[in-house]
């Protein structure tokens, strides 16, 4: 039987203060989830989503375990009040770090490990920032081929290709300074500097990919319920090895993210719910998938209205 929903979860930039206060406030089950979380990582990372402030909720090595946190408590407060009327998924996808909250869902990491994991993560992903300096930016409606080419005459790399046109470049800043420069020269209207500490999905993640396979070997996986799909291939990850080998992967390897809606939605998937904060995947998916229905859960307000009678789902 075909599949027809799933659940997407998002990444890095899709963070604000206040994210998850309303679930905490009013389900038994999302304030579970952050008060595991805050006993696992030793700090109030729950204190850090609700009142921030802002410069330290988006500091690398604590925003990735504040919107793991934050997107599982969605989750655990959508099961929580709508019970059957949430369906279940047929595939869970993440977009980078957002891969780590599909794990968790999909039951092949605890959420203890995720967090351990993203806090880790983030910690080494900042420091290969600081051996190999290095940025991102976006590039918007911008031939492919015209990119490419900027590329390789620059030095950046492809690190995110999140929608017809929507790509994201990664490298040095000197490099990208001139693959800006000679995108502007060959037509390129809207490039989008992205606030991050280093130049992430990238060969300039090399300095910490040894570390961080050690890392994972520490951790345990198991098979998951649903299958994940991946965001370096775009297919379905379905045992436990292959998570291991796509959370290094992915550390340093361009983030597939149209292939993964495509991969998807040809598998007659037609409704996404974007589960934890922000809308930045629904956005991408309607670029992608212009047909299908997307659904945010991020507020008690969202969960609400799923509960009317008039909802679709």
């Amino acid at each position: 039987m075909a599949a027809w929903a799933a659940y997407v979860f998002p990444g890095q930039a899709s963070q604000s203060v206040g994210m998850g206060l309303s679930v905490y406030e009013t389900f038994a089950s999302a304030r579970a989830v952050f008060d595991e979380a805050d006993s696992t990582l030793g700090f109030p990372i729950s204190q850090l989503c609700f009142d921030g402030p802002s410069d330290e909720l988006t500091k690398t090595v604590n925003v990735q375990p504040a919107l793991v946190t934050t997107s599982v408590a969605c989750l655990a407060a959508a099961r929580e009040s709508l019970g059957k009327k949430l369906p279940e998924p047929g595939f869970l996808a993440g977009h980078s770090l957002g891969e780590y909250s599909a794990l968790v869902a999909a039951e092949s990491l605890s959420l203890p490990d995720a967090l351990q994991l993203v806090r880790e993560r983030g910690r080494l992903m900042y420091e290969a920032g600081i051996k190999a300096p290095g940025s991102m930016m976006a590039v918007i409606a911008f031939d492919r081929a015209s990119l490419q080419e900027v590329c390789e005459e620059s030095g950046v790399e492809i690190s995110n290709i999140n929608a017809p046109g929507q790509v994201v470049v990664s490298g040095a800043v000197d490099k990208l300074e001139k693959a800006t420069a000679l995108a502007k020269e060959r037509g390129a209207r809207k490039l989008i500097p992205l606030n991050v500490s280093g130049a992430f999905h990238s060969t300039l993640m090399d300095p910490v990919v040894e570390e961080f396979g050690r890392v994972l070997d520490s951790f345990s996986f198991r098979p998951p319920r649903t299958p994940v799909v991946s965001n370096v291939t775009g297919l379905p990850l379905t045992d436990s090895d292959e998570m291991r080998e796509e959370l290094l992967s992915q550390l340093r390897h361009c983030i597939q993210w149209q292939a993964s809606i495509e991969y998807m939605t040809a598998q007659g998937v037609t409704t996404y719910y974007e589960i934890g904060p922000g809308t930045v995947l629904s956005g991408l998916i309607k670029r992608i998938s212009p047909e299908a229905q997307t659904i945010n859960i991020s507020e008690v307000e969202d969960i609400s209205a799923l509960n009317e009678p008039s909802s679709s789902i």
